[in-house]
């Protein structure tokens, strides 16, 4: 069985792949952050879709990394899972 890291690292090594992956860097953030305060929450995908008027499959959309959500999305989000939001721009 492949680790998800070697097989990452593996991956990135393309410089193609690597420009790619890096493009979507704030969409994985983003992802990544919702998922974490959802589990955080003790929360279901499900639970958070009931709170939110929606589906589940929306809430799996959400937290994809395959687009950008919308401020909209996230604060109506944040907001079932009883969570606040910050905003941070930073230099780079």
């Amino acid at each position: 069985m492949i680790k998800f890291d070697s097989m990452k690292k593996t991956l990135l090594n393309n410089p193609d792949v690597e420009k790619e992956y890096d493009s979507l860097g704030p969409e994985f953030t983003i992802a990544r952050t919702l998922i974490e305060a959802r589990i955080l929450a003790k929360m279901t995908q499900s639970d958070v879709a009931k709170k939110m008027k929606t589906s589940q499959a929306q809430i799996a959309r959400l937290e994809s990394g395959d687009h950008m959500p919308t401020l909209t999305s996230i604060h109506k989000y944040a907001h079932a899972i009883n969570r606040n939001i910050n905003i941070e721009i930073s230099a780079n």
